[in-house]
């Protein structure tokens, strides 16, 4: 037991913290091919249970191969989409210059002529804040081969891993822990992606559904949109409640059913999208992560924002499965014990007792 000094822990954090920052162009790609792996050997080990005389290089073949069928299916989406958007952009762009017009009418700014929403976007200020956001997801996109090297890799290094397990932990006591450490990493972060996978995808069926209703242009578009911002935790649902109904007031035609008034249909879009979001988060989605996310809502923010602010995007998707991985590492250390306590929501981040400590029983037959 003992805590290590605070001062070894500020230097090693800031250091750590650094390296995650400067090398963010190597690591958030690695850590995003780790998670995609975990996805696929889901897959593989799902089939194998389902199909016992599978081999299993066919259960893995056949894992990737359904991944990448869906990340191409995902990408001619939003390649669809975005033509459309291209195809009437005069018609949005009209309608919002008319909702800046109305804006300013309705507030009484006459001292300056209403803005247009080219001058808006391509302003140098609003570029500024624009551009980070379109360099990180342009970097997302050049790093998908990157991607799929390291995922190959991953593969191909799967099979010796047992081997270097036992050359790093020779005694036979500490090396069933280890693995029994790295069981539980594994299985809390499979369990994680697997459920926020099903839990958006309920929620983007529900969600096309609805828009389609509705009369929401390319509402196919948004439903993914909406799949892909609730792996980011809290603030990605609310973004994804926000972005149809912003997305709606601009909308210039509207199904002979929906009321006239596009302000109000902007509102039963987002109140449309919001109680989905709501009902399946507040009350399926605890059911189903279970003890797979066992982290306070103030850690799940803050480790938001710390992981956005080092790796941009990459670090907002995954922020969760990593600080679940923090806390069951550093439930293994005796000195940093109390930092996966503190990261725990009900204050018990693993069963396994420490990597380094002795055991009880040990001690007391050596006495």
């Amino acid at each position: 037991m003992g805590y290590l000094p605070a001062g070894i822990w500020v230097i090693a954090s800031g250091v750590i913290t650094y390296g995650l920052y400067v090398g963010a162009d190597i690591f958030a790609p690695f850590a995003l091919a780790v998670f995609l792996w975990l996805v696929i050997e889901g897959f593989a080990r799902l089939m194998q249970e389902r199909i016992p005389k599978l081999p299993r290089w066919l259960a893995q073949t056949s894992a990737v191969l359904i991944v990448l069928g869906i990340a191409l299916t995902v990408t001619l989406i939003f390649i669809d989409g975005l033509n459309d958007f291209a195809k009437n952009a005069g018609a949005y762009e009209a309608r919002i210059n008319e909702i800046l017009t109305e804006i300013y009418a309705r507030f009484n700014i006459f001292t300056v002529a209403p803005p247009d929403l080219s001058r808006m976007l391509f302003n140098e200020e609003n570029t500024k804040f624009v551009q980070p956001i379109l360099d990180s997801v342009q970097g997302l996109a050049s790093s998908f081969v990157l991607i799929m090297i390291y995922i190959a890799f991953l593969f191909l290094a799967e099979k010796n891993w047992p081997t270097k397990l036992d050359n790093i932990f020779p005694d036979t006591k500490t090396r069933s822990q280890a693995r029994e450490v790295g069981h539980q990493v594994r299985k809390s972060m499979e369990e994680y992606l697997w459920v926020q996978t099903v839990i958006s995808g309920i929620i983007t069926v529900i969600t096309y559904i609805t828009l389609l209703i509705l009369g929401l242009d390319n509402a196919l578009f948004w439903a993914f949109i909406v799949f892909f911002l609730n792996y980011i935790p809290t603030i990605g649902s609310i973004v994804a409640a926000f972005l149809p109904g912003l997305f709606a007031l601009a909308q210039p035609e509207w199904p002979a059913y929906m009321p006239t008034d596009a302000t109000l249909n902007a509102l039963i879009v987002l109140a449309s999208v919001s109680i989905w979001q709501f009902a399946i988060g507040n009350f399926v989605q605890p059911r189903m992560m279970g003890e797979s996310l066992n982290l306070s809502a103030l850690v799940v923010l803050v480790s938001l924002a710390i992981w956005g602010a080092l790796w941009g995007i990459p670090g907002m998707f995954l922020s969760a499965p990593l600080t679940v991985l923090m806390m069951i590492l550093f439930a293994q250390i005796p000195g940093a014990h109390w930092l996966a306590i503190l990261l725990s929501a009900d204050g018990h981040p693993v069963k396994n007792k420490p990597i380094a400590a002795k055991d009880d029983s040990e001690n007391v037959s050596s006495a």
